[in-house]
């Protein structure tokens, strides 16, 4: 079987000025402008996305917005209320229950939840501050996420310029 991508992206960085709920938070000006970092790193590196799992949260589905513009072909989206303030555990939940013909999927969230999956899943650590991503090769089908060790691929935060 071959080899399925899990790309976790945490969302860019945050405006806390406001006396918003947590889940209404918007993007501060340094996320707007090291969000379409991300996508275009993503179009370079990885190409094709299938699906794209993004938190409720604004902050989250304003990163994808930013990211997926920078997209040639942007994948359909998901927005899935169990990844906003996941943990680790729920996080595996989704991922299992993604479906076998998607090959490439994203999944847009928060700390510490896709920190601790990354370890899950790879036995490696990687930080992920606001506006990083994580590329894991999974072996086997979504269903059996977390069984087989999975590779980290890449991580970190994309350079904010360049060609």
């Amino acid at each position: 079987m071959a080899e399925r991508t899990l790309i976790l992206l945490r969302h860019a960085k945050s405006d806390w000025s406001g006396d918003e709920r947590d889940i209404d938070r918007p993007l501060a000006p340094r996320g707007i402008r090291q969000a379409p970092a991300m996508g275009r790193w993503l179009a370079r590196h990885v190409g094709r996305l299938d699906l794209a799992v993004v938190s409720p949260a604004r902050r989250a589905r304003s990163t994808w917005e930013l990211v997926g513009a920078e997209l040639d072909a942007p994948p359909p989206i998901q927005i899935d209320d169990r990844v906003y303030a996941a943990s680790e555990q729920e996080l595996l939940t989704v991922v299992r229950g993604l479906a076998d013909d998607l090959g490439t999927v994203v999944l847009v969230g928060h700390n510490p939840g896709l920190q601790q999956l990354v370890s899950a899943l790879t036995d490696a650590s990687a930080a992920l501050p606001t506006s990083a991503l994580a590329v894991i090769g999974m072996p086997g089908t979504w269903a059996a996420a977390g069984r087989d060790p999975a590779v980290l691929r890449a991580s970190g935060r994309p350079p904010a310029s360049g060609p």
